[in-house]
């Protein structure tokens, strides 16, 4: 259970950075704009996580 709660911890850290870093990089902020950013942005975090444990054998 602890390993699966730093994983999703680790995820949302990623995920709360990426979308922040796609909301200040929009020029227009809209409802449509907000999910496609945070879709995008889970995605991405889900592999930045992935290859942090990849590269570091856990």
């Amino acid at each position: 259970m602890g390993r699966a709660v730093a994983v999703t911890a680790e995820v949302v850290a990623w995920w709360l950075l990426l979308t922040g870093v796609w909301l200040i990089l929009i020029s227009t902020v809209d409802a449509l704009e907000c999910l496609v950013g945070a879709a995008a942005a889970l995605l991405a975090a889900v592999a930045a996580a992935a290859a942090r444990r990849a590269m570091s054998g856990g």
